[in-house]
């Protein structure tokens, strides 16, 4: 087992570079007909899951004679952004790697294109959701193949007896298992009005109201919800708008019936806050649950993932995909193409979401209906309407529609949640939003 060391740097930007070697977890098969392919693989959380995409490439490459290297990256300390950065920076490394929702775009300029593979995959699939167009094309040019594996939904996950007993919601109800939504009443003046019943009880909300990424995601779908945005799709300021003054008004209530530390959540401090039994309510993909599961069931037996609440613009909802891309410095693309077509194919979708346990969550609209949903548990159905079957909301990405470029400082400068911590705090509204403004054409000038 061979393994390069790799320099650790703090990545605060989208162009940020490192020359560290590139990381390697070894996997390789001795079929030499066609040539070698090199993989860089998300490191998947679910204990198992990497199985799944590893038997699926040993079943092509034993079938087209190709000799293949997958290396699993974790994203813990950034270590498959700082890989991506350095592959970049030296225009080597892996055929194929797989990059989270806001990196092709930031590496347009060496992907190839994979309309080719693209066209006759929505074919068979269905048309994939806007996030994956708006995150995945440039130019007409599709910049990766959407992957099932890591893509995810950062939705409600609610304690079924807490919300039943103090917020009088019934969220199996309302979001019934094999059924569609019944979810009409389910708008932001109810959430907000459930968060003051639960916080009185003694189990507030846990929506963190930090800088990574869980934080954000949040507070872009409810943004969203009221049509606000920072920048518009044209490259426009649209900070001082009624929809985004909407938006922090509802803010600042919300932040009133929250935990009093949310300013200073990660990503795994909603997690805890579930699992510890704490809350009645949290934003997440199945992961607290799974964790739940092990630690502690008798919460996991109480949680249940359903949608987003509407405001008046729409209901909104975090969707975070992964994308396999190829290097446009590659030197077998025609290999990378046939297995990324292969990858893409229903059942081996279908393989990779049940080795998840329902987690991974596939872009095409033909793939939101898969066993797995409506079976496991418990409690049974727990996550059938986490893959939003029926379209009951629009599946979005925070900073959204502004330009991709732009979009990602302000998604990773937390602007949105730092806008609504400077007014909570007592900051006045136009200063807040002349604050917001100057950071957002700092972001356009870069």
């Amino acid at each position: 087992m061979s393994r390069k060391k790799l320099s650790r740097r703090e990545f605060v930007a989208a162009t940020a570079l490192s020359s560290a070697a590139l990381i390697t977890a070894p996997y390789v098969r001795g079929a030499y007909a066609a040539g070698k392919l090199s993989m860089g693989f998300w490191d998947h959380w679910v204990p198992g899951a990497n199985s799944a995409s590893t038997e699926l490439v040993n079943e092509w490459a034993a079938k087209e004679k190709v000799e293949v290297q997958i290396d699993y990256i974790t994203s813990q300390g950034n270590k498959n952004l700082v890989t991506i950065a350095a592959e970049a920076q030296a225009k080597s490394g892996h055929d194929i790697f797989q990059m989270p929702t806001w990196w092709p775009q930031a590496n347009a300029e060496l992907l190839e294109p994979v309309n080719d593979i693209m066209e006759p995959l929505i074919k068979l699939n269905g048309d994939v959701n806007g996030t994956v167009k708006y995150l995945g094309q440039a130019d007409g040019k599709w910049l990766g193949v959407p992957a099932s594996v890591g893509s995810q939904i950062k939705g409600p996950c609610s304690r079924i007896d807490l919300m039943k007993k103090y917020a009088n919601i019934d969220v199996q109800e309302m979001y019934p298992a094999g059924s569609p939504p019944k979810a009409d009443n389910w708008t932001l003046d109810t959430f907000l009005k459930a968060a003051e019943a639960c916080h009185k009880a003694g189990f507030p909300f846990g929506i963190g109201l930090g800088e990574t990424s869980d934080s954000v995601d949040t507070a872009g779908a409810i943004f969203q919800s009221f049509g606000a945005q920072l920048v518009d799709a044209k490259g426009n300021l649209t900070v001082k708008t009624d929809a985004v003054r909407q938006s922090l008004d509802f803010y600042k209530k919300l932040l009133a019936f929250l935990p009093p530390d949310v300013s200073a959540w990660d990503d795994a401090s909603n997690n805890k806050w579930l699992v510890a039994g704490k809350g009645a309510m949290i934003m997440n993909p199945p992961s607290a649950w799974a964790v739940a599961k092990r630690d502690a069931p008798q919460v996991a037996e109480q949680c249940w993932t359903h949608g987003f609440p509407a405001g008046p613009k729409g209901r909104f909802a975090p969707y975070l995909p992964f994308f396999w891309s190829i290097w446009s410095f590659s030197k077998n693309k025609e290999a990378a193409k046939s297995l990324l077509s292969f990858l893409s194919q229903p059942a081996s979708i279908e393989k990779m979401v049940v080795a998840s346990g329902g987690y991974d969550l596939p872009a095409y609209e033909k793939l939101t209906t898969l066993k797995v949903w409506e079976e496991i548990g418990p409690p049974k159905g727990t996550l059938y309407h986490y893959p939003n079957p029926y379209k009951h909301q629009t599946l979005s990405i925070a900073a959204s529609p502004a330009p991709p470029k732009v979009a990602q400082q302000i998604y990773f400068q937390a602007t949105l949640t730092k806008m609504c911590l400077r007014y909570y705090q007592g900051e006045g509204m136009e200063k807040t939003l002349a604050w917001a403004e100057g950071e957002c054409e700092g972001f356009m000038r870069s």
